[in-house]
């Protein structure tokens, strides 16, 4: 989910009227001011970055021979045991990973703190913005380069224990274990923390969907009706959510014409032997490196504004920097679910076609890629939906003028009326939702590589 969403959820649950001060109050206890603090900071990256954790260390535990587990019963140790000394050694590399990847994302986080904390707990990005705003674009610029050497720093090591490390596959998983059957102890702990997961992590996302239609006199649409009511006014300055809308729709497509072929290329290029390979799979990795406040400054400072060559000055307009900047950030994803697929395509299908005459480039157009068409479509699934969730670069960008999005119209409602802003989540919920739902129907891929 976008991480401006996040805020809004935690607004949502643990506000002053939130669903935890409500449930407090109708229990006769007191209530807890949780935003603005740090807690409320960290609670929020736990819960946007578990998932990436779960994800990493489940594909890790699926590559866990069971029977070494049995081994260990046999010769006399207890479950605990055996999990101790030899499951959790083999899923610590990829604990690890997932703990570095999360440090790296809070690292560069920006919306979540900017909406839940502001200045007086600002991080490198939210100072840039801060900067950016004042006008002060040399100590915004400073600030970016120190932030991107440091998260470039952080990337390499990653990539580094990423090369290092070799999981060990295995075709004798340990079974699993249904959730319905008879009671027993791992049935116990898997529902009572499927309870506490359903709290964590679908509480917020509820919080907001409650909040957008109840107030203080119940049940209520007035959240909607003001959108509507907005989209009506004539005031140019005030945002507008059906602009909005349509803004996101608009950049969402221009960023598929421009990452979705970046991708491709990158993970043609990158499944090739040839020196420099693993150069050119490294610097597709850069976008993830480089946080999206850093670019929205650099196409501002660069393209935006202009930049004088051959005694001309070449300027952008900002739509096309903020698609620019979204396909900065959504085409590795194209390559990451394109790459696997095209290096699992059997070898003797491009001999044979070599073989009757076809040139690298008639074997490439008329058999590989037709046969990883679904990781494509994958990849322009998560590209849109990349877009469609961009906060960083585009409030950059779209400063001062009505190229806004639906992230920044909720981050410039939220500073104003909550009820609005849920109700702005509610509908980026939905484009964000049905985008994942195509990830879902059209390829197994997700993010590996």
């Amino acid at each position: 989910m976008p991480s401006i969403m996040v805020a809004i959820g935690f607004y949502a649950t643990f506000g002053e009227n939130g669903v935890l001060n409500t449930v407090l109050r109708g229990l006769g206890l007191s209530t807890v001011e949780l935003l603005g603090t740090l807690t409320i900071i960290v609670v929020a990256h736990a819960f946007y970055d578990a998932p990436l954790v779960a994800r990493i260390t489940a594909a890790a535990w699926e590559g866990v021979d069971s029977e070494t587990t049995e081994t260990a019963r046999s010769l006399g140790a207890s479950p605990l045991r055996a999990f101790r000394d030899v499951v959790l050694p083999q899923l610590l590399p990829a604990i690890l990973t997932g703990a570095l990847l999360t440090f790296i994302f809070s690292f560069m986080s920006f919306a979540i703190v900017l909406a839940l904390g502001g200045l007086s707990l600002a991080t490198v990005e939210v100072w840039v913005y801060d900067r950016v705003s004042q006008l002060d674009y040399q100590t915004a610029t400073a600030l970016a380069v120190l932030e991107m050497v440091l998260s470039l720093a952080l990337t390499y090591a990653y990539l580094r224990y990423e090369a290092r490390q070799r999981a060990a596959s295995t075709a004798n998983p340990a079974e699993r274990i249904d959730l319905v059957g008879s009671v027993s102890k791992s049935r116990l702990f898997a529902w009572g923390y499927a309870v506490v997961a359903f709290v964590v992590f679908v509480g917020p996302m509820a919080s907001m969907v409650i909040a957008s239609v109840t107030g203080a006199e119940g049940f209520t649409l007035r959240n909607y009706r003001f959108l509507v009511e907005r989209q009506a006014t004539a005031y140019e300055f005030q945002v507008k959510p059906l602009t909005a809308v349509v803004n996101s729709l608009l950049f969402g497509g221009g960023t598929l014409l421009v990452a979705v072929p970046m991708g491709v290329f990158l993970a043609v290029v990158s499944t090739r032997n040839f020196r420099g390979r693993k150069l050119i799979d490294t610097l597709g990795m850069a976008p993830f490196a480089v946080s999206g406040v850093v670019v929205g400054l650099g196409l501002l400072r660069g393209f935006v504004f202009g930049t004088e060559a051959f005694g001309y000055r070449f300027t952008i307009a900002g739509p096309v920097a903020i698609v620019a900047a979204h396909a900065v950030g959504a085409y590795p994803f194209v390559t990451r679910n394109v790459a696997p697929a095209l290096a699992g395509i059997d070898d003797s299908l491009v001999e044979s076609a070599r073989s009757l005459g076809a040139s690298r480039a008639r074997v490439m157009l008329d058999i590989e890629l037709p046969l990883v068409v679904p990781a494509i479509l994958a990849g322009m699934a998560f590209a849109f939906a990349i877009s469609i969730g961009e906060f960083d670069s585009t409030v950059i960008l779209a400063t001062g003028g009505t190229s806004y999005t639906m992230p920044v119209a909720i981050e410039r409602f939220i500073g104003r009326r909550l009820g609005p802003a849920t109700a702005m989540g509610v509908v980026l919920l939905v484009v964000t939702g049905l985008s994942f739902v195509v990830i879902d129907r059209l390829g197994e891929g997700g993010f590996g590589g």
